[in-house]
């Protein structure tokens, strides 16, 4: 295979995004072992910048360094699983009702225009996952706290590992679509009690789905 033309970023940071990228589409599958070598061979790079990608993977939970074995993408077992998606509903129910009083109103208008494109692709399954993400981080970023927006940057990535299985139980995707209306209805209604309610709720059946 013929090298890649990598750009002149930070090298060790691209080679953590094509990584990404792989282990996000289920070409690196959890589990599987990272062959530094053959990976390095190629992109055309030396095995410095593979490694350090790696810790920036590690560091993100992706990958799980062995020691005297190397790289592997990390299997996220059913307690992984549990408190991944206990952290993000604490940090997105949170953000909801901050939303829910401080939004303006031309940033709600925002989050129901990404909610009625949520509703347009509910017989897409890629795209739902996409506008849903959207979604969530339209929110968060309105919510104005950067430390939570990392935390749940990372908590997200690691919830990728295994983001299909929430979604395909029959009927998920419709039942996701009626929680985002109840969140959007509370949100619209400047009701952060209720907000902060149907967030956690939506990770409450969003976990249940994906176990």
């Amino acid at each position: 295979m013929s090298a890649l033309t990598l750009t002149p970023r930070a090298l060790y940071e691209e080679v953590a995004e094509l990584l990404r990228e792989r282990i996000f589409s289920g070409e690196l599958a959890p589990g599987s072992w990272i062959d530094e070598m053959r990976l390095a061979e190629e992109y055309g790079i030396s095995r410095t910048p593979m490694r350090e990608a790696l810790k920036v993977l590690a560091a993100e939970g992706l990958v799980t360094m062995k020691v005297r074995r190397g790289a592997y993408v990390t299997e996220v077992n059913d307690k992984d699983q549990r408190d991944v998606y206990h952290l993000l509903s604490l940090l997105e129910a949170d953000a909801a009702g901050v939303v829910a009083t401080q939004a303006t109103p031309a940033q709600l208008q925002e989050l129901q225009e990404l909610h009625l494109a949520l509703a347009q692709a509910v017989n897409d399954r890629e795209k739902f996952f996409e506008i849903n993400e959207r979604f969530h981080m339209r929110l968060l970023e309105i919510a104005d706290n950067r430390w939570r927006d990392q935390m749940v940057a990372d908590l997200r990535k690691v919830m990728k590992l295994n983001r299909h299985n929430s979604l395909l139980k029959s009927g998920r995707i419709e039942e996701s679509l009626n929680e985002h209306q109840a969140l959007m209805d509370a949100l619209l209604a400047r009701n952060a009690a209720a907000s902060v309610a149907r967030m956690q709720a939506h990770f409450a059946n969003g976990l249940e789905a994906a176990s």
